[in-house]
């Protein structure tokens, strides 16, 4: 008998429940004779069962029902540490409290409190990323995973998801394209995917109060620590191989993966890692992150973070924006290469000890030499026709308008040295090239490093492909590689278009990151030879339509960003 251990549930409870299933699709169990259907059409195999009989696994803390849904086992919110809210605020994670009986495991936890997303008001953003912000509430500390087998003695590789939104937002079911079922399948993995703190709550540099809140400024680091010794501890009980975790995250996710790598606490509990558009090779400082914390006290009128532990969140929040504008008020213009070298805001912070140093900076980790890494990028990140429609008929002088907003003087010799690269491009893709040139240089400095320790392997990626949505003015976004990787092209028709040569891309790219979990190295028989990085080479593979790499195209031009 499967025990309800997250809330009570009344006959009336039930019944709405059952309505709301009903009308979004669910198959619900409802005897063949009863639903006035034939006996042939209510055999027939059911594409996703939850049964008390089966998709059950045992954890630390104690067992946990899942679903299957075409033969991949799939939980949802499963607690791998304690509630961080009252007077856990700003501490480090502890374990998670065990329970009795049986834990139904169907769907997301809270994800921790955030800003109201403000992509919402864009139509033709939120026509694309559809996100799902879910339930906000300090109790969030959850892991979801989707296996092909449970306890079955299989070693398969386990792809360990950290979510993007800096370190401020975001969840494990913020995309669609985080979904693990098809990733699972092709791969026959295990794919993982967490929620941690974020903002105020996760990166509060608190240490000058007392050594009660030593590590304060790091615990939603902390949480993820936590959660791979969840995934050590437990995920051979899925079918998974502790002993082969890749870790990988794209935007914060990426600078949370980069963080992870020079992190003691983190050592051995993974053993290959990628990063996707999100290569900041420095964390934040702990004078920052001090002067920020003390920023927030004085907002709050209170003396000490004791008295932190009962504000509302939205007022501690609030609290926090303002002197962080003021120690780092807003920068004119777009991305350039002086503002994307530091990051600035929550985030990872140089304290000493859990984060004894920047991840990148001035070189790779020795902690993690020997784990390979894969890095990439999109070729228009943040600058693209998404909610432009103006965008294909951007004029030379408006193109060098916003150059000179990021460049100044130097905005000339870029722009000349971007035409040399792209001398076909129109205005509105060359701005993009321009500025995602600071992307692209983040993850050449840190492939480059990661290359110059001669240990675990370093390859370098650019995704290319341009989504035929909204007429193509997207480009290659950022986030656009996501429903590649994770084999969800169609899931993501709102990003991909659902066209087939979407799917045959999502086949080689989702391919490349399997192999890569599987043995450090992303070549597989449907890809070109896809060479270790060199700085001497640049090698880069581009996906696109055709998939070819190349050798450092843009090196000159780049350059031209940092003279």
């Amino acid at each position: 008998m499967t025990q309800n251990t997250k809330t009570g549930v009344g006959r009336r409870e039930i019944l709405t429940g059952a309505a709301a299933l009903a009308a979004s699709g669910v198959a619900l169990s409802i005897p063949a004779q009863a639903a006035g259907i034939s006996g042939n059409a209510a055999s027939r195999k059911a594409i996703l069962t939850v049964s008390d009989s089966s998709a059950v696994a045992e954890t630390t803390a104690g067992k946990v029902r899942g679903a299957n849904r075409n033969g991949i086992f799939t939980f949802k919110g499963i607690p791998y540490a304690g509630d961080t809210g009252g007077e856990a605020r700003f501490l480090p994670p502890t374990k998670a409290k065990a329970w009795t009986g049986v834990r139904s495991s169907l769907t997301y936890g809270r994800v921790c409190p955030q800003s109201p997303r403000a992509g919402w008001d864009r139509d033709e953003n939120a026509f694309m990323f559809e996100w799902d912000d879910g339930q906000p509430g300090e109790d969030c500390l959850r892991v979801n995973i989707w296996t092909p087998g449970l306890k079955d003695n299989r070693k398969r590789p386990v792809l360990f998801w950290i979510h993007g939104g800096g370190f401020t937002a975001g969840s494990g079911q913020e995309l669609k394209s985080y979904d693990g079922e098809n990733l699972s399948r092709r791969g026959d993995a295990v794919v993982v995917s967490i929620n941690h703190r974020l903002n105020v709550l996760g990166y509060l540099n608190l240490a000058a109060y007392g050594q009660r809140y030593a590590e304060s400024a790091n615990v939603g680091m902390l949480d993820i620590v936590a959660s791979l010794e969840w995934v050590r501890d437990n995920v051979a009980n899925f079918g998974g191989d502790p002993g082969n975790v890749m870790i990988f995250g794209q935007s914060g996710g990426g600078a949370k993966v980069s963080a992870l790598m020079a992190m003691p606490a983190a050592k051995g509990l993974f053993h290959k890692a990628a990063v996707l558009s999100g290569s900041n090779v420095r964390a934040i400082t702990a004078e920052y992150a001090a002067e920020v914390a003390a920023g927030v006290l004085a907002e709050l009128e209170v003396s000490g973070p004791d008295q932190l532990t009962g504000v509302p969140y939205a007022r501690l929040l609030a609290a926090a924006t303002s002197p962080q504008r003021r120690i780092t008020p807003p920068r004119p213009g777009g991305l350039r290469i002086a503002g994307i070298r530091d990051s600035f805001g929550f985030g990872a912070t140089v304290d000493g000890k859990v984060l004894p140093h920047h991840p990148f900076d001035p070189a790779a980790p020795a902690i993690s030499a020997n784990v390979p890494l894969l890095i990439g990028h999109c070729s228009n990140e943040f600058t693209n026709g998404i909610s432009r429609p103006d965008w294909f008929s951007m004029s030379d002088q408006e193109m060098e308008t916003q150059v000179a907003a990021d460049y100044g003087t130097k905005s000339a010799a870029i722009i000349a040295a971007y035409r040399g690269v792209h001398p076909h491009a129109k205005a509105c893709d060359l701005v993009s090239y321009i500025s995602t040139g600071a992307v692209r240089y983040q993850a050449v400095v840190q492939a480059g490093r990661k290359a110059a320790q001669n240990a675990g392997s370093a390859y370098l990626y650019q995704f290319h492909w341009q989504t035929p949505v909204l007429d193509g003015r997207p480009g290659a976004f950022h986030c656009a590689d996501l429903p590649f990787v994770f084999d969800n092209t169609d899931r993501c028709a709102a990003m991909t278009g659902g066209t087939p040569e979407a799917r045959e891309l999502g086949a080689r790219i989702s391919e490349a990151f399997l192999q890569f979990a599987r043995k450090g190295n992303p070549n597989h028989k449907d890809l070109p030879f896809w060479p270790v990085y060199q700085p001497g080479n640049g090698a880069t593979m581009f996906f696109d339509n055709r998939c070819e790499v190349k050798n450092d195209p843009d090196r000159q031009a780049r350059e031209t960003l940092i003279a």
